[in-house]
């Protein structure tokens, strides 16, 4: 009771305010759509500008390669035309990679809070974008349709990639004290996972335990499919890019793993085709020699793929985007992948020396029948011929 009589009502702690910060969203869509595509005739199809050029901070040598695409605007600009007033730009572009590969990059600029940012993608941006993904996917059909003229050999079912990158602006901070103070929801957001899901600190630790940073005001942490990046300065574009290089040499592995696979399937069935005895269908020397053939193409193009994406980006070396890159590429398994390509490669190809041998012993087995028939059966006959007449 107090003085005056009156009880005393406990008092309900005030909810701080959630900070609200500077967001870029960067969805970045990758396909393989075909085996490659002639960027000549592409750029004759679209209103592209050919390459790309990159800032090189960082300790980034001047040796340093990277691809060369060809490079499509597809919206711009800061009109407010959006259905949230948190969201203040939105730009859109594509990039066309002669080995075949299509990447759509959406970039989304809000102001948010990290709850509201677990959300994000699925918030309408105007009138006629309902949310980033259905974006993405109708500009990707678009594009396609404009340029399939220069794809060589079309992917019937394209293999895709995604990857989202939330870049921060400046929190406030130093970086490492926002990630640390912030750890559980930047893990939710970092898995794609809802605001305030009960993952278990394991998780937390596992997520936040190999952040980068080239300086005290920058740091990124990435995942399989997203990654947080801190920059008081926004220089992150060159993480971008090495990100979406990581996703590219992921999908063409990945993809020709599975053509492999495929190819390894059909040689195996052609082969038990041939060999088998008896009744029951058998495939024909010819047909079997055509579809080895093709084999063998298959198997030349993946070397040249794989000869390719290691020379499409030698990000090797201790500066920080090699670095990045390999932290990436760890992630992905890249080198577990390359090995599984490899294996299959070497398994096409013994199959095919199989193949190759047993047609040859075949083939001197017919030549060894006809030269004792023609050499020992024919002049036995004549002889008994001429001592039966």
């Amino acid at each position: 009771m107090s003085a005056a009589g009156k009880p005393l009502v406990p008092r309900v702690p005030r909810r701080r305010k959630a900070t609200i910060y500077a967001v870029e969203i960067v969805r970045v869509a990758l396909y393989d759509i075909g085996r490659s595509i002639d960027l000549k005739s592409a750029a004759a199809l679209l209103p592209g500008v050919p390459g790309m050029r990159l800032a090189r901070r960082r300790d980034t040598p001047s040796s340093l390669t990277m691809p060369a695409p060809l490079c499509v605007d597809l919206r711009s600009g800061l009109r407010k035309v959006y259905s949230e007033d948190s969201i203040e730009g939105f730009a859109a572009s594509a990039r066309l990679y002669d080995e075949g590969v299509m990447s759509i990059i959406v970039r989304l600029k809000v102001n948010a809070t990290l709850e509201e940012l677990h959300s994000i993608e699925t918030k309408p941006v105007s009138a006629s974008i309902h949310d980033l993904d259905s974006y993405i996917a109708e500009r990707y059909r678009a594009v396609l349709e404009q340029v399939l003229p220069a794809v060589a050999s079309p992917r019937k079912e394209p293999e895709s990639e995604t990857y989202l990158a939330f870049c921060f602006a400046d929190v406030g901070t130093a970086p490492t004290r926002f990630m640390h103070e912030n750890e559980k929801a930047l893990t939710t957001l970092l898995a794609g996972e809802p605001w305030n899901y009960p993952l278990h600190e394991s998780q937390v630790r596992n997520a936040m335990r190999n952040p980068l940073s080239y300086s005290d005001h920058d740091l990124a942490v990435f995942d399989m499919d997203r990654c947080i990046i801190i920059d008081s300065e926004r220089d992150y574009e060159d993480v971008l890019l090495i990100c979406e290089l990581a996703n590219y040499q992921y999908l063409e592995l990945r993809n020709l793993d599975k053509l492999l696979d495929k190819w390894l399937d059909e040689a195996e069935d052609d082969v038990a085709a041939l060999a088998r005895k008896g009744k029951g269908k058998r495939l024909d020397t010819s047909a079997l020699q055509r579809k080895f053939g093709k084999i063998q193409t298959v198997r030349l193009d993946a070397l040249f793929i794989l000869e390719n994406l290691e020379n499409s980006a030698k990000i090797i070396g201790d500066y920080f985007l090699g670095t990045v890159y390999e932290h990436i590429c760890g992630i992905f398994n890249t080198t577990g992948w390359t090995r599984s390509v490899e294996r299959r490669l070497d398994a096409l190809q013994n199959i095919y020396e199989i193949v190759k041998v047993e047609k040859s012993e075949r083939t001197m087995l017919i030549l060894d029948v006809v030269f004792i028939i023609v050499c020992i059966i024919f002049p036995v006959l004549q002889i008994l011929q001429v001592m039966l007449s």
